[in-house]
């Protein structure tokens, strides 16, 4: 670490010593922004004893007011209309980025230049290319990195990683997923916003929920190898902020067959479209040896199908109820059956960055990287390429 580190005493019968302090400044405070900084301030008493202390230095964002009044609430220190300030401020050693994709690229490469510790919400970028400068900058410069696929850190998804890692399923026939909302449709009344611009987004269902199921392939089965897709826009105009019409282009929903280099087969799917549902991300792994269910709105149970369990005249999916002390992450939260929430997953996350950073440690294979953030963009504009050819693509690296 570096000397401008400072440390913070822990007590308690649970106490190693001390913790390192880390400062950490904030581009964004909206949605993603309040998310984060829900687990940097539980982080220390929560995930006891803590690798590292975070320490809420500034938060950056274009009005001024909002931003204040973000800096107020949530305990920063300082607040900055202008992210290249901020990342100019010394007291800070890990750069969290929560702005919209297109603020994604420019500041984390200005921070990894500077010396700083990268945090990126997903997508990690608008598209492979720049993607790749990002993932460029962060290696150049020897900065930890992570990209927020914040869904690997669910209990239950991590103990499906781990029963796929032991062999508990065999050899992994199909992994199929869909990441379904409702929140853009016609009843909805959305007007033109930045996740419906391709020069701000990028790609719409394809970048904002389609990235995580395709994130969960690729840290649950394996590699893609090529995609075969469609993408559909419904509505094709939506009225901005003075009124008047603008063109929606990005796609309001896609789905794609994928072949994984393993030999595995599956389908991915998501969209905004699927009315009644919230915020349902669903998939079902195949193998040899049984299956397994998820879905994100029961986040803390997985179903399981085990091929050959006697008594066979009770055979069948069960329901695991994800909460005891030796599953995942559990130990330092509450009782058996005492559930976590959707949050609790930043907490996790974060977490993991921290002791990376403190302790010199990989952020991969459980945390995702640019590396990851790289090849799931790479995956996306594959997605893109065979929809609008009508061809099957080869995923090329």
């Amino acid at each position: 670490m570096s000397e401008e580190v400072g440390f913070v005493t822990m007590a308690g019968p649970k106490a190693s010593g001390k913790a390192p302090e880390i400062g950490v400044g904030m581009l964004g405070y909206a949605f993603m922004g309040k998310a984060h900084s829900n687990a940097f301030k539980k982080i220390p008493y929560m995930m006891y004893p803590p690798p590292a202390i975070p320490r809420l230095v500034a938060v950056a964002g274009r009005n001024e007011d909002a931003v204040k009044e973000a800096a107020a609430r949530y305990g920063y220190e300082t607040c900055y209309t202008d992210w290249k300030q901020m990342i100019k401020d010394d007291r800070i050693q890990l750069f969290d980025n929560g702005g919209p994709n297109d603020a994604h690229a420019d500041p984390c490469i200005a921070a990894a230049e500077a010396g700083k510790h990268i945090l990126c919400e997903k997508p990690l970028a608008r598209n492979s290319q720049e993607a790749a400068r990002m993932l460029e900058a962060v290696t150049k410069a020897g900065v930890k990195h992570a990209v927020a696929f914040n869904y690997r850190f669910v209990p239950a998804v991590r103990q499906i990683r781990q029963l796929i890692e032991t062999g508990a399923l065999g050899r992994i026939y199909h992994f199929r997923a869909v990441y379904l909302q409702e929140w853009i449709m016609p009843h909805y009344n959305m007007p033109h916003i930045w996740r419906l611009d391709k020069s701000i987004a990028g790609s719409g269902a394809l970048g904002d929920l389609g990235a995580h199921i395709i994130d969960l392939g690729r840290f649950l089965v394996g590699e893609f190898k090529s995609v075969s897709a469609l993408t559909r826009t419904f509505i094709p105009q939506r009225p901005g902020a003075d009124g008047a019409m603008k063109t929606v282009d990005v796609d309001d929903a896609f789905v794609a067959a994928v072949e994984f280099e393993n030999g595995a087969i599956g389908t991915v799917e998501a969209t905004r479209f699927a009315a009644g549902r919230k915020n349902a991300n669903c998939f079902e792994i195949n193998g040899e040896k049984g299956s397994i269910r998820f879905n994100l709105e029961r986040m803390n149970e997985m179903e399981v199908f085990w091929v050959g369990e006697q008594p066979k005249e009770t055979q069948g999916f069960h329901e695991v109820l994800v909460s005891e002390g030796y599953h995942p992450f559990w130990s330092n939260w509450w009782p058996q059956g005492h559930i976590i929430g959707w949050e609790h997953t930043f907490v996790h996350e974060i977490t993991h960055l921290l002791d990376a950073i403190v302790n010199n440690k990989a952020v991969a294979p459980y945390g995702a990287d640019f590396v990851d953030g790289y090849k799931n963009a790479v995956i996306c504009d594959a997605i893109l390429e065979s929809a609008e050819s009508g061809r099957r693509v080869e995923v090329k690296y």
